[in-house]
């Protein structure tokens, strides 16, 4: 008898989950079907599991597929199961493709091809819909959200979207989803857009989604003027629909804890802010060719602002940036430093200079540091006057970190939120309100520089009010 193994979730039992037990069960005679506890699908990183463990092993009794199920504990558990029930064949969805290469000595590994296009029609009983996401972009963060997507229970990415039908096919083998070149067919196809094309395209992708009745998850910075973002925020509301910005720090669960702590009063009250992050890239990427909309602060802005806005409030007395640029006129490194009532910030980013890129939060009874790279926040220090006393905490950040943001947005898909705390409407304003400025003066410095040669530069602008 050739026997058969393969594991899973199974949360939200749907057809795609059928059908990967139906044609595993093609491969052999006898199917054994792993489910995994919802202790070890938090330790692997899958958040949002909904179904209880019971009701998901009855799910899978019920296709008739299975000869017999087991639980799945950890992750060294497959090797043990392999041996202990002298199995043929381990078989898995291909959106796991070369990661249980390893079990080859063992036995023949076989990756089953996914169910492209995702049905929630079985789950819409209970009111409790797959989300099926549509990507509009194929760029590198567009290739990192796939995967990120797939550990989170509840969506599907469907789809993408670009106007380039080599790049959409491209992306859409890689992923195993479909490519689509008309913007009226991807929105039909889908529930939900994420949207991870250049910053100045954002807008109008935007409200294209919204008007076609989708919720959108949008790549930082959402949008570049004060007006588009209130005007789009305002438009999703009057409609029931979810706009959300993506700045993954934000989501992360040790920024939430380091931000509960600096509020706490541990550290008395906050004065001084410090946030800086800077990369240094090639200077061949769009972050250093586009004329109008590369550079530093378009780029990394938005993370170095978020701590600001969080610990301080959307209402500053005054901002002003300090640039150094490039020959082509781009910002390298960019410092913006703001003025509150009661403390002041600064907020500094940079492609092209290379700095130590760590978040200090300065308070009147001590100050909080998180190193490099703090925007992940795995660890961070307490510090007081008495150099002896130090608390240090720690917390987990997943993969590339997408996952937690995506978990947030379906959370408040599936409760109707009004309101998202660890991002608000008023700090994606008050973010797009500073982009704008910023470009403002970006735009009269390259007027003022003309063609007299663009040469390395450090400049400064003074604003006041917001």
């Amino acid at each position: 008898m050739k026997k058969v193994i393969t594991y899973g979730t199974f949360d939200l039992f749907h057809e795609g989950h059928y059908r990967l037990l139906r044609r595993a069960k093609a491969l052999g005679d006898y199917l054994i079907v792993g489910v995994t506890t919802e202790a070890y699908d938090a330790t692997r990183g899958k958040l949002n599991v909904i179904d209880n463990l019971m009701t998901r092993i009855e799910n899978v009794r019920k296709t008739g597929f299975a000869d017999e199920i087991i639980i799945e504990e950890s992750s060294g558990q497959k090797f043990s199961d392999i041996k202990k029930y002298d199995i043929d064949i381990f078989t898995v969805g291909s959106d796991w493709t070369g990661s249980f290469d390893y079990l080859k000595d063992y036995c023949q590994v076989v990756y089953l091809e996914r169910t492209k296009n995702i049905s929630s029609t079985m789950l819409r009983e209970k009111n409790r819909p797959i989300q099926r996401i549509g990507i509009i972009g194929t760029g590198r963060i567009a290739n990192r959200f796939v995967p990120e997507a797939r550990l989170v229970s509840g969506v599907s990415t469907q789809g993408v979207y670009n106007p380039h039908p080599e790049s959409a096919v491209r992306f859409a083998g890689r992923w195993e989803i479909e490519a689509y070149t008309d913007l009226e067919n991807f929105f039909s196809a889908v529930d939900v857009v994420y949207i991870a094309s250049p910053h100045e395209t954002h807008y109008a992708y935007i409200k294209a989604a919204l008007e076609h009745g989708k919720h959108v998850l949008c790549e930082k910075p959402m949008v570049l003027q004060r007006a588009q973002a209130e005007e789009l925020f305002r438009y999703a509301k009057d409609r029931g629909l979810i706009l959300l910005e993506e700045i993954k720090t934000a989501y992360c669960p040790g920024f939430q804890k380091l931000l509960n702590i600096a509020c706490s009063g541990n550290i008395g009250s906050i004065r001084n802010v410090e946030a800086c992050f800077t990369k240094l890239e090639r200077p061949d990427v769009r972050e250093l060719t586009d004329p109008v909309y590369g550079g530093s602060f378009t780029e990394l802005g938005s993370y170095v602002l978020l701590p600001v806005l969080k610990l301080y409030g959307t209402d500053y007395q005054e901002l002003r940036f300090d640039t150094i640029r490039g020959e082509n006129g781009l910002d390298l490194f960019t410092r913006a430093s703001l003025v509150y009532p009661a403390g002041i910030a600064t907020a500094t980013c940079g492609l092209g200079v290379k700095s130590d890129g760590r978040l200090l939060i300065s308070g009147t009874k001590g100050y909080i540091v998180a190193e490099a790279p703090w925007w992940k926040t795995t660890y961070f220090e307490v510090r007081y006057e008495d150099s002896s006393r130090v608390e240090r905490y720690s917390d987990t950040f997943l993969g590339d970190g997408l996952r937690y943001e995506i978990s947030n947005f379906l959370s408040m898909i599936n409760q109707s939120s009004k309101e998202n705390f660890k991002l608000t409407r008023s700090e994606s304003v008050a973010l797009a309100d500073i982009m704008e400025q910023f470009l403002k003066t970006e735009n009269r410095k390259h007027e003022d520089m003309g063609t007299q040669g663009l040469q390395p530069e450090i400049s400064g602008e003074h604003r006041t009010g917001f």
